[in-house]
């Protein structure tokens, strides 16, 4: 199977939303050329993403949105789709309190956040089992002594696709990601609000919905 490009995806989207468009048309709404995509619409159109009526314009091929595959789902779908509830604790949380919270949850990584209720850091189970095998007393420490801090947290917008998520999974080698947005009001000084978490699970769960419906 053909794996296609991002700009290809934005087409075949612009398509299925405008239908009937001219490639004119197509290129503005990407602020490019006709020129410049179109060999892109001449591939669409070979593959039967998209079809061509002469001085009409572009249409949906027979290949809708469910032949797309899974590339073009996870392009498609927003975090804020498929985002879960966020399991939070403070940073003051004691780690064997914390570890409860992880294992009732049945959670991996716990999003740790300062007393203003804003993003502090994540920690892991690897995390805690670094800091406790051996070490009992480590149990009485607070969260905030073992936590991956913010800035170095990786995390993801509302409205970025899931597909960029499941990329940072994949580099950053996490189970999860909180969704965060940017402080409003004068104080912000860049801190993040924790609105959602998205996990791996919540991808394949889309993955499988799409199998379903294939």
């Amino acid at each position: 199977m053909i794996e296609l490009t991002s700009r290809q995806l934005q087409i075949i989207d612009i398509v299925k939303k405008r239908a009937p468009i001219t490639g004119e048309q197509i290129a503005e709404s990407l602020h490019l050329t006709r020129p410049t995509i179109r060999s892109d619409l001449s591939v669409l159109v070979m593959l039967e993403y998209i079809d061509a009526k002469p001085k009409v314009g572009y249409f949906p091929g027979k290949k809708s949105s469910s032949g797309l595959g899974s590339s073009y789902l996870l392009q498609e779908t927003k975090v804020k789709d498929i985002q879960s509830v966020p399991i939070i604790v403070r940073e003051t949380t004691t780690i064997q309190d914390a570890v409860v919270m992880l294992f009732l949850q049945d959670v991996g990584t716990l999003i740790i956040c300062d007393g203003d209720g804003k993003l502090a850091g994540v920690a892991s189970r690897k995390d805690f089992l670094k800091v406790t095998l051996g070490n009992p007393g480590a149990v009485s420490m607070p969260v905030s002594m073992v936590m991956t801090r913010q800035p170095k947290v990786v995390t993801i917008s509302p409205d970025d696709a899931v597909l960029d998520a499941a990329h940072q999974m994949i580099f950053h080698e996490v189970d999860s990601l909180p969704v965060v947005v940017p402080c409003s009001g004068e104080n912000a000084g860049g801190k993040l609000d924790v609105i959602g978490r998205l996990t791996k699970t919540s991808i394949i769960k889309l993955l499988l919905e799409l199998e379903a419906k294939g």
